[in-house]
């Protein structure tokens, strides 16, 4: 399992979970699967504690109050009343992994800058180096093996734990920290110690195929992300046309997957969502690019905001979904304090396609299944078919 899998993993209320859901102290912004930003979640506030299901909030916090009084620590308290909730989405953070997961979604986070996985036989490969990172500055590879951190063999051991380890979540360890890493290269091993640093994620890359054709792949929806991919589809070549690579992308903010979605439709419905029972719409804006051909490229940790935006295109006829079925995650949490300072992330809500589809549970079934979607032969038939809705027009 690789760290981008981790991201795609259902958010539970052990401690930190949410926080250590993509790469080896890399990237923790898309754990926010269908939430909003600080602006909407402040404004929708009365509507969040009142929320699916009704006292859902109100429910939880009386039930860490009480175990506070059981003599529970805090984060036992919010934990225990989180579980007990059945909130399948339900998520506790502490005060201070709740501000990283503040800054994650604006686009920020603490670490070295590798991405890493479990290979087969327990062992922990990088898979690659952020530009611009410490890891990089230290000369560390895709490929290299992560062999101990701080000493502590990691050989064996889910990447959640390696992607603690790596960001020093037991001791809230800032930028400026070190962290001593055990590495492997062929018959070579050495350690290397590098110091933690503030980064930015890089969300939204855009590559040119041979034959024109623009792929633009979003890892998570942190804040931006919507203007990178209508600026990225301005600047695209007239005459040819575009790869949405969704896949492994477990959502972020939904006003970003909208705002992307303006990129390709002019305006109307992207999605409706229930709050308490009352139905709301999510638009785009109008003036996207309608006319250029666009294939959606999905797979199994395609979810949430993600799902929406697939949904949406597909619904509309405005994107070929080609790929493997989707997560099935078609909820929206809100933030809730707790006593004792955490802060719960509950369900207020579920959001359906511009058709009525439910997404929650269910996921999206792609227009052309891809046996292996995460593999390079899915964005081949991607291309394949985008080159047929060329010839189409």
């Amino acid at each position: 399992m690789s760290g981008r899998d981790l991201f795609c993993q259902p958010r539970r209320m052990r401690r930190g979970a949410a926080l250590t859901l993509l790469f080896a102290s890399v990237v923790v912004a898309a754990a926010a699967t269908g939430s909003f930003p600080e602006t909407d979640r402040k404004s929708a506030a009365g509507e969040a504690r009142s929320a699916v299901p009704a006292g859902h909030h109100e429910d939880v916090a009386k039930a860490a109050e009480e175990a506070l009084a059981d003599g529970k620590s805090p984060m036992e308290a919010a934990e225990r009343a989180v579980s007990r909730s059945g909130d399948r989405w339900g998520a506790v953070y502490s005060e201070g992994e709740y501000e990283e997961f503040e800054e994650a979604l604006d686009g920020q986070y603490t670490g070295v800058g590798l991405w890493a996985r479990r290979e087969r036989d327990g062992r922990i490969e990088v898979t690659k180096v952020a530009s611009g990172s410490p890891a990089a500055a230290a000369g560390i590879h895709a490929g290299d093996r992560l062999a101990s951190i701080d000493g502590a063999p990691v050989d064996g051991r889910p990447v959640t734990e390696v992607v603690s380890l790596l960001r020093g979540d037991a001791t809230d360890a800032p930028a400026g920290t070190s962290v001593q890493l055990g590495l492997e290269r062929g018959t070579r091993a050495w350690t290397q110690t590098l110091r933690r640093a503030r980064l930015s994620t890089d969300s939204v890359t855009v590559r040119k195929l041979a034959g024109g054709v623009t792929v633009i792949k979003i890892a998570a929806f942190t804040k931006g992300v919507g203007d990178l991919v209508r600026t990225a589809v301005r600047q695209a070549p007239v005459g040819t046309g575009f790869i949405l690579d969704l896949r492994g992308n477990s959502g972020g903010l939904v006003t970003e997957a909208v705002t992307t979605a303006s990129a390709f439709l002019d305006g109307g419905l992207v999605a409706t969502y229930d709050v308490n029972g009352e139905q709301q719409a999510l638009h785009a804006d109008a003036g996207g690019d309608t006319t250029r051909p666009l294939v959606a490229l999905v797979d199994g940790g395609t979810m949430s905001a993600a799902e929406l935006l697939t949904g949406a295109l597909q619904d509309r006829g405005r994107a070929v979904v080609v790929g493997s079925r989707t997560f099935g995650k078609g909820s929206v949490q809100m933030p809730s304090r707790l006593p004792g300072g955490s802060v719960a992330e509950l369900t207020v809500g579920h959001y359906r396609t511009p058709s009525g589809r439910s997404v929650d549970g269910r996921g999206i079934t792609p227009d052309l299944p891809v046996a292996q979607a995460d593999s390079a032969a899915a964005v081949q038939r991607a291309e394949t078919v985008l080159s047929g809705l060329g010839d189409a027009e």
